[in-house]
């Protein structure tokens, strides 16, 4: 017999069973599928971080309270209100802005509390976030109706607020937000803008739940004067290192080196990407039990089909089939199975990471997809090889007798 016909007969055994092909390969299925949908949200979550800090520009500096990339800060056991320490001053930052004209073009203050909202019978918990006037010009923040607050307003401590497109809609619903007046910890507060859509951020609630005040009404009318962050736009990003070192010094003169962090979107991309790698390597790492687990079908159901094919075995070999093309065969068969279901399973795969992206970031990629395939073919053969050798020793007469 002809090594050439081994995969019309293995095809042809295949399709003789198909309900038990299909169990077979059930496990290859789920598996393939598992892995490959996974991996894609993992690696669609890297690229949509990558765009959203890219959409900020590359020319972003931060300064923060303490160490951000240690336990506490980005994805810390604690919150960003929490984890926030008062050593950073408004005057601090004005010195800054001060001796660095040259290289800073523009900056803003940030600081963070939570409210409770209420408009009519609607109320809601609200993250405030007090921003200078500036923060419309660094971040490209444009407001879809209405209008951002100006530097005059800010220093009066106006109670004046802007919201985020998802709080303003469900406070509101259809209703047009803007001079409307909504309670703050039971003070008014007048709606003068409602924000473009932006999405969320990584580890904090959506920026578009955020309810944006003026930083002094903040400090004025909410008992705090604590500052999260300052955020400087650097006039051309290959000044970026200078401006770290500038603002390190300028600050540093105050301050110890753990009080505070000057760092770039860069440094914070590569943690929070790193972070994000291991989250899909793991997620990969549990799907691919289910690819163990289908070798075992697979090798339970070739190893029964040896059984079942006894007397064909037998009457292979007295025609002239040899040892090697009944191994051949077999493990061509395990193969195929798990090849098929593979298939299945990306297909499955690329459909449901079609259907998640409306909701959540998903990409398949080519390695995905290459790694999966080529081991669940890899499992198909290494699970293949023990009913195949069996099937390979397999005396003729005795094959031939068997009842």
């Amino acid at each position: 017999m002809k090594i050439t016909s081994v995969f019309p007969l293995a095809l042809k055994s295949i399709l003789l069973n198909k309900s038990r092909s299909f169990l077979t390969m059930l496990g290859v299925i789920i598996g393939v599928g598992s892995v490959v949908l996974l991996t894609s949200i993992g690696t669609g979550l890297q690229a949509y971080v990558t765009d959203q800090f890219a959409s900020l520009g590359t020319n972003i500096l931060y300064v923060v309270p303490g160490n951000p990339f240690e336990n506490g800060g980005f994805g810390g056991e604690t919150s960003m209100i929490e984890s926030t320490k008062p050593v950073l001053k408004r005057r601090l930052y004005n010195q800054v802005i001060r001796n660095n004209r040259d290289l800073i073009k523009e900056g803003i203050v940030t600081g963070v509390n939570v409210a409770e909202a209420k408009y009519k019978k609607t109320t809601k918990k609200v993250t405030l976030y007090g921003v200078t006037s500036s923060y419309e010009t660094v971040y490209n923040t444009k407001a879809e109706s209405g209008k951002w607050f100006n530097a005059t307003e800010e220093e009066k401590s106006e109670r004046i607020i802007l919201l985020g497109p998802k709080i303003a809609e469900e406070l509101f619903g259809k209703v047009d937000p803007i001079n409307k007046n909504i309670l703050l910890n039971g003070q008014a507060y007048k709606v003068i803008g409602v924000l473009e859509e932006k999405g969320g951020g990584f580890g904090g609630p959506s920026f578009d739940n955020y309810v944006y005040i003026p930083l002094e009404t903040l400090f004025k009318y909410f008992d705090t004067e604590l500052i999260d962050s300052f955020v400087f736009e650097v006039r051309d990003k290959e000044q970026i290192k200078e401006a770290t070192l500038a603002i390190e010094k300028t600050i540093g003169k105050e301050l110890d080196e753990d009080e505070f962090s000057v760092f770039d979107q860069s440094q914070l991309l590569t943690t929070i990407n790193s972070i994000l790698g291991v989250l899909t390597v793991g997620l990969g790492g549990i799907a691919a039990i289910s690819l163990v687990v289908g070798g075992i079908g697979i090798m339970n159901i070739m190893l029964v089909s040896v059984t079942e094919r006894t007397r064909e075995i037998g009457l292979r070999k007295a025609l002239g089939a040899t040892p090697n093309f009944i191994l051949a065969q077999f493990l061509t068969e395990a193969a195929m199975l798990s090849i098929i279901g593979g298939l299945i399973g990306l297909v499955i795969a690329y459909l449901g990471s079609l259907a998640l992206q409306p909701y959540f970031p998903a990409k398949v990629t080519m390695e995905a997809v290459v790694l999966a395939f080529g081991v669940s073919t890899a499992v198909g053969l290494i699970f293949g090889v023990a009913p195949a050798k069996r099937a390979a020793k397999l005396s003729p007469i005795e094959a031939l007798r068997y009842e």
